[in-house]
């Protein structure tokens, strides 16, 4: 029996549903209007692209939208300029510095000058510290989506096998944490992975997040696992994940496809975590 599609386009919608509800709650309660801060430095037409989606669901959900535009030409102490007012207004509930940025920066000075409370995107030193530990604070994105995906499909994860493919910043190393928390027990694939089919076959819970196409194939999936492609690639043949979808989808119990599945949970996390940053600003 071919897997369960899980349609992340309609949990999204979900999410970003009950985030304006709750929203206009805090609003009506604190007198607050939650607000998000996008920096956007230089005119890559991909990283324009995704400022205007995410400035659109902002103003949907009734969030603020305070985005800012540099030129790509600043220098580095104009833009931690601009990123200490942000830390300082208290209207600003959540800060995004669009990535990547022009060449002349350092994108891991700038993201670290993020405070921890207004890091919406999860990405500074102290909130992926908070994520080890497992402090409250807010997560990446897209790792926190993934989560949401499984729990929306009641997948357990106490004591269940999960496998990462991918260890990086953004995905692999946060979402690791993350099931960990859940009590899942976790294993990391990378590049010097050894016979990583095998490894990837033995997992409840799989998740590829490498940016390799068609990498996972049906081999490499156990009968019935939950599979969650984070993979977007652009190919001749159109955008695929790491995951051969024809191939696993014959295998799997549940699968995400690319596009419309892990993609547009990331936004819907990001509304959901610029009004809980404005919940902990509120103390």
């Amino acid at each position: 029996m071919a897997a369960t599609l899980i349609d992340g386009r309609a949990i999204a919608q979900q999410v970003r549903d009950q985030v304006a509800a709750d929203v206009a709650a805090f609003t009506a309660e604190t007198g607050v209007t939650p607000g998000l801060a996008t920096l956007l430095v230089g005119d890559d037409p991909a990283s324009a692209v995704y400022v205007a989606n995410k400035r659109r669901a902002c103003v949907a959900a009734g969030i603020a939208d305070l985005h800012r535009h540099l030129p790509a030409d600043v220098a580095q102490e104009q833009v931690v300029a601009h990123l200490q007012e942000l830390n300082a207004d208290p209207q600003v509930s959540g800060i995004l510095l669009q990535l990547p940025v022009p060449a002349q920066l350092d994108a891991t000075l700038l993201t670290g000058l993020i405070a921890p409370d207004k890091d919406v995107d999860g990405l500074t030193p102290i909130s992926a510290g908070r994520l080890m530990q497992g402090a409250p604070g807010l997560r990446p994105c897209t790792p926190s989506g993934v989560i949401e995906l499984l729990d929306r499909h009641d997948v357990p994860l106490e004591g269940a096998e999960a496998v990462v493919v991918g260890r990086s910043d953004l995905v692999g190393k946060p979402l690791i944490h993350l099931l960990l928390q859940r009590n899942a027990t976790v294993t990391v694939c990378h590049s010097r992975t050894r016979d990583l089919a095998a490894v990837c076959a033995r997992a409840d819970v799989l998740v590829a997040a490498v940016g390799v196409p068609k990498l996972i194939g049906a081999d490499a999936v156990k009968p019935g696992a939950a599979v969650i492609d984070v993979g977007i690639n652009r190919t001749d043949d159109g955008l695929v994940g790491d995951v051969d979808f024809d191939a696993v989808r014959e295998v799997a119990g549940l699968l995400t496809p690319v596009p419309g599945g892990v993609g547009p949970m990331t936004i819907a996390l990001l509304l959901s975590n610029t009004l809980a940053a404005a919940r902990l600003q509120r103390g």
